[in-house]
């Protein structure tokens, strides 16, 4: 019996979760929901997923533009055992009552505050807290980053404190508004959000992080600096995130210098829609000295939380119990590690 799986809000995230549920043999969509008849409400259709309306009002406009509407959010809760809330971040929290009432798991994204679930995940550090939950968020793109790296380095060698300037991408590449196109822009607000939000799942560790906003729209760039407990060598942190999912090593010497060179990385690899959902990190741009470690590495903002949203699943629908075999038949059906 597969696990009936609802998307609301099929846009940046939502569309690529919906496309990673339909790959897996456990799962199934159910259907999605658009506020807009935009083009992707046509693409969701063409997908072969049920497209539902956040209210009745909504769905004249859809039906005007000719696109087949099945209802409204609240007629695909009642079909759905558990529903990935891919809304505007501040928007979840609207529909958790909804959910709650219709009696539906949900699957929250990082945009949203961490006490809106009460449980933030991330696959491979803590799998198990999801495991029977209602409600549960999936952390921010920055956040998964900064946690895929940093949780198996304190596994291994212990982090006394970390410090990570974030350059932020200053929009995703289909939006039409952001930052400047000609400025990088600071947050003056500090330390950011960044660190507490890694705390979420990692509350022990000693993190500061900083942001800057960038006119570039393809990754957001981590420049972080780690305090290690117990002595090692470059080769030593390599092969740590050699042996964990999700992180892909690149090379400036090999001729990828930039984000935008690994994002035509991407699609020379034949990834889906060019994305990248592991963290990629410079192997060329590592250096320990003394006990503290220096790294960068990049994030792809529109795909790395989508694998964590499927392991989510299956923990808070109790599908798999062991975390590297949800990790694996995930990376599989995505093509991940390829």
């Amino acid at each position: 019996m597969k696990v009936r799986v609802g998307v609301n809000g099929y846009g940046t995230i939502g569309k690529r979760v919906a496309c990673a549920v339909k790959a897996q043999d456990d799962m199934e969509i159910i259907g999605v929901t658009k506020t807009r008849p935009s083009y992707e409400a046509r693409l969701a259709g063409a997908e072969g997923f049920p497209l539902y309306t956040a209210s009745a009002e909504q769905t004249a406009a859809f039906e005007k533009e000719g696109i087949k509407v099945e209802g409204t959010i609240e007629d695909l809760l009642g079909k759905v055992d558990i529903i990935v809330d891919a809304t505007p971040g501040g928007v979840g929290g609207d529909y958790k009552a909804k959910y709650e009432k219709a009696g539906v798991k949900a699957v929250f994204q990082g945009g949203e505050d961490h006490g809106l679930a009460g449980i933030s995940f991330n696959a491979y550090a803590n799998y198990s807290e999801a495991w029977g939950a209602q409600f549960v968020r999936v952390v921010s793109c920055n956040t998964t980053g900064l946690v895929r790296t940093l949780f198996p380095l304190d596994k291994a060698f212990g982090l006394e404190k970390v410090a990570a300037t974030i350059v932020r991408r200053g929009a995703d590449p289909s939006d039409n508004k952001g930052s400047a196109l000609n400025a990088l822009e600071p947050a003056l607000k500090l330390p950011t959000h960044h660190g507490p939000d890694v705390q979420t799942i990692m509350p022990w560790l000693n993190i500061t992080t900083m942001a800057v906003k960038a006119p570039t729209t393809l990754m957001h760039l981590h420049c972080i600096v780690a305090d290690l407990k117990k002595p090692a060598k470059d080769q030593d942190i390599l092969a740590v995130w050699d042996n964990v999912p999700r992180v892909k090593f690149v090379s400036g010497k090999h001729g990828i210098k930039s984000t935008a060179q690994v994002m035509e990385f991407a699609k020379d690899l034949g990834r889906s829609r060019g994305d990248f959902n592991e963290i990629v990190v410079w192997q060329d741009g590592v250096k320990v000295k003394g006990n503290t470690l220096f790294y960068y590495q990049a994030v792809h903002q529109e795909s790395d939380v989508v694998p964590e949203s499927i392991d989510c699943i299956r923990s808070m629908m109790k599908l798999e119990p062991d975390a590297m075999t949800s990790i694996r038949t995930t990376d599989k059906t995505m093509g991940i590690g390829k």
